[in-house]
């Protein structure tokens, strides 16, 4: 609006335009509601005067302004529930915008051409994203979905195999890895020991304090 009153001042625009840059002004949401415009003169000296309605904008902010009505067809819900599930909605979307674009659970490139397999190969993706989700749920963390699963990525174990210079196949030997503190409590928390043991020999627990 401002722009607009310094260009009619300095005489740099035809009332015709003044009122097309206006009225386009003016058709944003809730603008023409509490904005109030006065255009006057001929078409190559127009006056241009504007104000903000004072009474009219507290008004709208009391009765729209900041208010969201959310309609569900779940009744046993309770407000905050609802809620939560509406504010949450970015994140699946976000997650299914990465996964489009190549994120941490691709759905692409996609080499299938039969409908059953196309599903599928969807499925199995929508499967890896809320894996994903809920691997960041459980864990708590404030990383990133790809940082998580780049840090998970790690834990990793060596298998050397030994020799007793005898005959036979020789035996092996699995090292434990060393572990950072967010991989250890992910490994307490998945129970990464019932299927990978030599994970105990490096997640040594400490005494309570006093």
């Amino acid at each position: 609006m401002r722009k607009l009153e310094r260009l009619t001042l300095a005489g740099s625009i035809k009332r015709a335009d003044l009122e097309r840059r206006a009225k386009k002004l003016l058709s944003r949401e809730h603008l023409s509601s509490f904005v109030v415009l006065t255009i006057g003169g001929d078409e190559k000296a127009p006056t241009f005067a504007w104000s903000v309605d004072d009474v009219l904008r507290r008004r709208l902010e009391t009765t729209r302004l900041g208010r969201r009505v959310l309609c569900t067809d779940q009744h046993a819900w309770s407000t905050g529930r609802i809620v939560d599930a509406f504010r949450g909605q970015w994140n699946v979307e976000e997650l299914f915008r990465r996964a489009k674009k190549g994120g941490v659970v691709p759905w692409g490139p996609s080499f299938q051409r039969a409908d059953e397999s196309l599903r599928f190969h969807t499925f199995a993706t929508v499967l890896g994203l809320t894996l994903v989700g809920l691997a960041r749920i459980a864990l708590g963390t404030d990383a990133s979905a790809r940082a998580m699963m780049r840090s998970l990525a790690e834990i990793r174990a060596t298998l050397v195999r030994t020799t007793t210079g005898g005959a036979g196949r020789r035996p092996t030997a699995m090292l434990a890895p060393e572990l950072t503190a967010d991989q250890r409590r992910a490994a307490k928390v998945f129970q990464l020991e019932r299927w990978f043991p030599t994970l105990l020999s490096c997640m040594t627990t400490r005494p309570p304090k006093a």
